[in-house]
């Protein structure tokens, strides 16, 4: 495709320098919008957007199979990416692996979202639940960016399933997520306030290279 375009720039420069150079205007034009395009969603996913950008969603955003990424790190499948936080942190790699396994850490290593319905699974166990999402809340953290966690209470299920979930991405529209953190439990309040522990899941097609390479992406 590139090609396709330097040679049509190319006959548009030998018969008239003028239409070159609109196209070469218009194509500057275009790049500048690309480039405030990524920058918008690289500010919404470092958590910086405004109220009136933020969208309702529903649980079908979340669809699929998934995976949690702790046994990951447990087995050092993820030390490349504690190495790069290092390279640009201010922590050691081994600090900043000992601050995700508390943040990583679950025994539900599986879930299962397809439409209202949720199975967690703790190793070959799984528990069911329906759940409708039933509003959002904006936090501000103390670094100044900010977070929309989805609460999504019980409607129907297991007895042993958790009352309330909380998803948290880096999306603020509908959209299909590709990652996420998930919080759970009976007290909805709890979840709330719940800093240090925020089980992540990634779609459990990717191997734990790819996830490394999605985690080193951003």
């Amino acid at each position: 495709m590139n090609k396709i375009i330097k040679s049509l720039g190319f006959a548009l420069a030998v018969s008239s320098p003028l239409i070159f150079a609109g196209a070469a205007g218009a194509q500057t034009s275009a790049g500048h919008e690309h480039a405030h395009s990524h920058d918008e969603k690289q500010s919404v996913y470092d958590g910086y957007f405004d109220d009136e950008q933020v969208k309702p969603r529903l649980l079908w955003v979340w669809d699929g199979d998934w995976q949690s990424d702790y046994p990951y790190l447990v087995d050092g499948t993820l030390d490349p990416v504690m190495a790069d936080k290092a390279k640009h942190g201010d922590k050691s790699a081994q600090d900043y692996r000992a601050y995700y396994d508390t943040g990583y850490k679950t025994d539900i290593d599986r879930i299962l979202i397809k439409g209202k319905k949720v199975t967690f699974f703790r190793g070959t166990e799984p528990v069911s639940a329906d759940y409708e999402a039933d509003g959002h809340k904006i936090l501000t953290y103390k670094k100044g960016n900010r977070g929309r966690p989805i609460y999504l209470p019980e409607t129907a299920g297991d007895e042993a399933a958790p009352q309330f979930i909380q998803f948290s991405d880096h999306n603020i529209a509908p959209q299909n997520a590709d990652q996420y953190h998930l919080y759970w439990g009976n007290d909805r309040a709890a979840l709330l306030n719940e800093v240090t522990n925020w089980s992540t899941y990634y779609p459990a097609k990717l191997t734990g290279s790819e996830i490394v390479e999605e985690m080193l992406a951003h």
